[in-house]
């Protein structure tokens, strides 16, 4: 955590309380601990994408767990941020798959259209460009995830328009880019295209 402004305090309001005491209730007796991922992500969601220590810390005293346990889990994993990002979190996956699909070009097409490098935040604070590794749909390179929604077979044109469209206020098709279905080979399928019985 750098030199960013912290609150003093924070709390769940009652609508992500209900939501806490809901992932609580799905572990055993005594495994309440268990929930510290996803309460972390509440808090996340309420305080505007990103974890401020208040946060952690209350999360810590809301599961009865030491502070710093919590803190080992949110600086391990980079679903959690420490730092205020845009309203836009823009996430590029650049692992083995994507890059050997193109994702260099998508990294280009981001920045260019941004104006940011990794890490950066727009001066609107619409967007925050992040570096990833494997974002889970290799099948689908390249891909960047935005906020929840994945965009995937990407090339440097439709990253340009997801990220243009974002900015007029619009929603971009989510997904592949390409009209691919699921994780289906992108030529269409060319086995079990028939169901048993039919000729």
């Amino acid at each position: 955590m750098s030199d960013v402004t912290q609150p003093e305090s924070f709390e769940f309001s009652p609508e992500f309380r209900d939501a806490a005491d809901a992932f609580i209730a799905k572990y055993p007796k005594g495994r309440h601990e268990s929930a510290v991922m996803p309460l972390l992500d509440l808090a996340q969601r309420q305080h505007d994408g990103w974890l401020p220590r208040a946060a952690m810390d209350y999360v810590a005293e809301y599961l009865a767990m030491p502070p710093i346990r919590v803190y080992e889990v949110a600086t391990f994993y980079t679903m959690y941020n420490l730092e205020p990002v845009g309203r836009n979190h823009v996430q590029v996956c650049t692992n083995l798959p994507c890059w050997l699909r193109g994702s260099d070009a998508i990294v280009e097409a981001c920045k260019r259209t941004l104006g940011v490098e990794f890490g950066g935040t727009t001066e609107d604070g619409l967007f925050t460009l992040s570096e990833m590794e494997c974002l889970g749909a290799c099948v689908n390179a390249p891909m960047m995830q935005i906020n929840d929604d994945y965009y995937e077979d990407l090339d440097p044109t439709s990253a340009e328009s997801i990220l243009t469209e974002l900015r007029l206020g619009e929603t971009p098709k989510t997904g592949s880019q390409i009209g691919r279905k699921s994780c289906e080979p992108s030529s269409g399928l060319t086995s079990l295209t028939e169901m048993d019985g039919e000729g």
